[in-house]
């Protein structure tokens, strides 16, 4: 980046944050703050180790100092301008959850940045259904992070004290680490059989949440289908299923076809076939819907996180955060895309091309100088891919 684009952007930066109103976090003054000033060196540093007494006003350090990024901590302090950890005096922490598209299963390099923010879009729903769901958590800001991806603050008192081994548990349990699918199935004693002679211990799958839930309704689809094949076609369905011969195949096509309502309450104990059958399934939906978090971040209590609303520098988009009623229709390449940039054309030199999508267009663009919308511009410089042009 060179000097004419490192004040370009600075500047800008500036006027946004002259513009626009930042709310800090909850219990900001207990907080670390860090943030990156703009070089023109290679690489990055990172201010640490400062108080928002430190910085001054949030706004007013804002507008001077115009940082290339800035973070709060998920910790919170009796001193948080110390300079160790064990000197800041921890005493709690938001739980935090990052999610980015690049390892995303079923993402590429060769995908666009828009179908990347559409994948991790679709883990973002995964993620905030443990956390609704099966957490009962209720006190959650849900952000665009400025470049590929989401955060979740999760502020409820109940995990504000969690050191870290209590924050792995609910980072292993959202992303099905260590499942023990025995774990999840409940025993009923029963005077009828399904299956067995009486008195049997039935077994039965939970329908109404959690990992047991998921498993059973992935069970349930597979059944239903069955139940509308012929019987040949549904057996030799079935068998090709580990543990699965023919009179079990038999025994599930005949409760499929008769007693359906004792799949559907998730019995497993009718000769096992619905058991033998679960356990295959846990293995593909643990894979499908796990929510592929960046697992460090949620177990770290003093992880530094992007201050929601402030800009990010390597895209200059908004870190934005995003109403539980708007996130449907959340669209982050128009929606994050700051206003101060946008009702103008800049100049730049393109340096490394190709297909953008911004702001509700697509660009194509060659090594080069090309006139652009500013807020096209703003974001090639900052990915490194342009330089600021003469106007």
């Amino acid at each position: 980046m060179n000097e004419r684009t490192l004040a370009y952007l600075r500047g800008r930066f500036g006027d946004y944050y002259r513009r626009s109103v930042i709310d800090s976090p909850p219990e900001a003054d207990a907080r670390e703050w860090g943030y990156v000033p703009w070089s023109e060196s290679p690489g990055e540093t990172y201010v640490r180790h400062n108080s928002l007494l430190d910085l001054g006003d949030l706004r007013q350090f804002l507008e001077r100092e115009r940082p290339k990024h800035v973070y709060f901590s998920a910790g919170k302090y009796d001193s948080p301008s110390e300079n160790t950890m064990d000197a800041k005096g921890w005493h709690s922490s938001d739980l935090i959850f990052d999610l980015d598209a690049d390892p995303l299963p079923g993402t590429s390099p060769e995908d666009s940045y828009a179908e990347m923010l559409a994948a991790c879009k679709d883990a973002l729903y995964r993620l905030l259904e443990f956390l609704r769901e099966d957490f009962a958590f209720e006190d959650l800001q849900i952000v665009f992070s400025g470049s590929r991806g989401y955060h979740v603050h999760v502020r409820d008192d109940g995990i504000q004290h969690l050191e870290r081994d209590g924050r792995r548990e609910i980072v292993d349990y959202v992303r099905g680490i260590g499942l023990d699918f025995d774990a999840l199935v409940t025993e009923e004693t029963v005077d009828g059989t399904v299956g067995r002679e009486s008195p049997a211990n039935n077994r039965y799958l939970p329908t109404d949440g959690g990992w047991g839930a998921r498993i059973h309704h992935s069970l349930l689809d597979v059944m239903e289908e069955v139940r509308e094949m012929d019987e040949d076609v549904a057996l030799a369905y079935l068998m090709r299923y580990d543990g699965i011969g023919e009179k079990k195949a038999a025994t599930a096509y005949r409760f499929a076809q008769n007693r359906f309502v004792e799949i559907e309450r998730g019995n497993l104990s009718a000769h096992n076939v619905f058991e033998n059958l679960a356990q295959h399934f846990a293995s593909d939906v643990v894979a499908e819907q796990n929510a592929q978090i960046d697992e460090p971040v949620s177990t770290d209590t003093n992880r530094l996180i992007r201050l929601p609303g402030s800009l990010h520098g390597g895209s200059g988009l908004a870190v934005r955060p995003i109403p539980a009623d708007e996130l449907d229709a959340f669209d982050p390449l128009t929606d994050a895309v700051p206003e101060t940039f946008t009702g103008h054309d800049i100049t730049v030199e393109v340096t490394d091309g190709g297909n953008f999508e911004l702001g509700g267009d697509s660009f194509t663009l060659e090594e080069g100088n090309h006139t652009v919308p500013e807020y096209l511009g703003v974001f090639l410089m900052a990915r490194g891919r342009a330089e600021k042009g003469k106007e």
